[in-house]
């Protein structure tokens, strides 16, 4: 489609949406909630970031052969069938809407830091539906404005962590940091419980790969982008943490509700550090909304081609799958209702705690599919010159993974895999459908094409009815 609003995702427009989509609002709070480990929590990041950028060059290797649109859903389909398709289709989508909802409720609390006062229910939840429904719009707008939204919304959170992560190392102080393993157990006990909480910082190493029908020079630009971009992410998460670590005192983190403002507070005296953590932290989930609403309506748009979600996630305007933009927008906003109404725990919470498994379904299925392409000796799906090399990284990226849905916890796993079967049905009559579909086409295929009726000649003239000449 050749419209004014459509414009394709450039190499430095994609890793903007790879970092943005990584770095949410967590990030604000993350210190604070692994500080009870002790400096081991640091560790567990650096085998984190390990396995995150494996799982990104994983990425970057299926983009290669399958530059399209849907990411994770297309190598899962290419490589099992179907119904492994589907299922990774349906837990992304799935995750992408919850976590929307959850990252308007938690953009409220930063926007009370900015706008004190004493703010109602209904306000909260107007807030909350302006936070779902500006990045919404954005995407109505076309790829043209969602690129833009995304830099602008990246350079404007990154350069103020980034700021606060590398000043940081000039006040650190050892002193701050406290025992390199707190509380009973064992130091890899302290690593593998931290790690449960840093588990889900990277998710969203796959928004490139996802949205590679709209990237320019996939083949190339996927790949880079995802790995530039968790690279990115994982800088300034690492130094961000290490500077927090080391410019608030161990005692006093534990505690603490907004650690980047206490390490700013730190640093340079004063109280404004929460103005400035409150209103990085809006735009920065802001940003997260705009990419995430985005690989919301991508995944089904991918799967509705191939026929395994309903046809109308195919509407596509302006670059954008509009109608999954539309949907998701709905149902994160009917969810957010929902919590308002019921309260901060109950539905939302369970709800909440499904993303953190459904976030693992694609990604396991990937790291799958780039092994069995690998060990079926799949000539176009691989380079055989890098066969060690890939196999590596692609079970790396499978350990990672599967060390991500052993972290989920079993209250997160449990509520997951209910509402990942209760797909199961809607596969069923998608399935259905198109078998009927084909069974109809087949019917047409083989009917008797009507026979035109033949040309019959003219009788032979009959030799002795014909006059005789003498």
């Amino acid at each position: 489609m050749n419209d004014r609003h459509t414009r394709r995702f450039g190499l430095g427009t994609a890793t903007c949406l790879v970092m943005g989509n990584i770095i949410g609002g967590g990030i604000f709070l993350l210190p604070a909630s692994v500080a009870p480990f002790g400096t081991v929590s640091l560790v567990a990041f650096g085998v984190l970031t390990v396995g995150a950028v494996a799982l990104a060059l994983v990425f970057g290797r299926l983009a290669e052969r399958h530059p399209d649109t849907g990411g994770p859903y297309v190598y899962a389909r290419e490589a099992f069938g179907d119904f492994a398709g589907f299922l990774s289709a349906w837990s992304y989508w799935t995750m992408t809407w919850v976590s929307n909802a959850a990252l308007a409720v938690a953009a409220v609390g930063y926007v009370h830091v900015l706008l004190p006062g004493h703010p109602s229910k209904g306000t909260d939840l107007a807030v909350a539906l302006i936070a779902l429904w500006l990045p919404a719009l954005a995407n109505f707008a076309g790829t043209r404005y969602i690129g833009l939204v995304q830099t602008v919304s990246t350079v404007l959170k990154f350069i103020p962590l980034l700021f606060i992560a590398v000043v940081g190392l000039f006040f650190f102080d050892p002193h701050n940091l406290g025992a390199f393993h707190e509380g009973s157990g064992s130091a890899f006990g302290g690593m593998s419980a931290a790690a449960a909480i840093l588990l889900y910082s990277y998710v969203g190493v796959e928004s490139a790969a996802m949205s590679a029908g709209e990237v320019r020079d996939p083949e190339r630009n996927v790949g880079r982008a995802t790995v530039l971009g968790t690279i990115g992410s994982a800088v300034v998460y690492l130094l961000g943490t290490v500077a927090v670590f080391g410019t608030v005192a161990h005692d006093k983190l534990v505690k603490s509700q907004a650690p980047f403002s206490d390490a700013v507070n730190a640093m340079f005296g004063g109280h404004w550090g929460g103005t400035v953590v409150a209103l990085a932290a809006v735009v920065s989930i802001v940003g997260a909304l705009n990419g995430w609403t985005l690989m919301s309506a991508q995944s089904p748009y991918a799967a509705a081609k191939d026929g395994l979600f309903p046809a109308a996630f195919l509407t596509k305007r302006r670059g954008v799958p509009t109608f999954g933009v539309l949907a998701a927008g709905v149902l994160a906003s009917a969810l957010t209702v929902l919590n308002y109404l019921t309260g901060s725990g109950g539905v939302f919470e369970i709800l909440v705690l499904i993303t953190t498994f459904s976030a693992t379904v694609p990604y396991l299925l990937a790291a799958g599919a780039q092994v069995y392409f690998l060990l079926t000796g799949c000539r176009d799906k691989v380079r055989p010159a890098r066969f060690v090399r890939d196999l590596t990284l692609a079970l790396t990226a499978f350990g990672f993974t599967f060390w991500l849905v052993a972290g989920a916890g079993y209250a997160a796993i449990y509520q997951g895999v209910l509402f990942l079967f209760a797909g199961i049905l809607v596969y069923a009559v998608m399935a259905a459908r198109r078998t009927a579909r084909q069974e109809d086409d087949r019917a047409a295929a083989q009917l008797p094409t009507p026979r035109q009726p033949e040309a019959v000649p003219p009788p032979a003239a009959d030799d002795a009815a014909l006059p005789r000449t003498t």
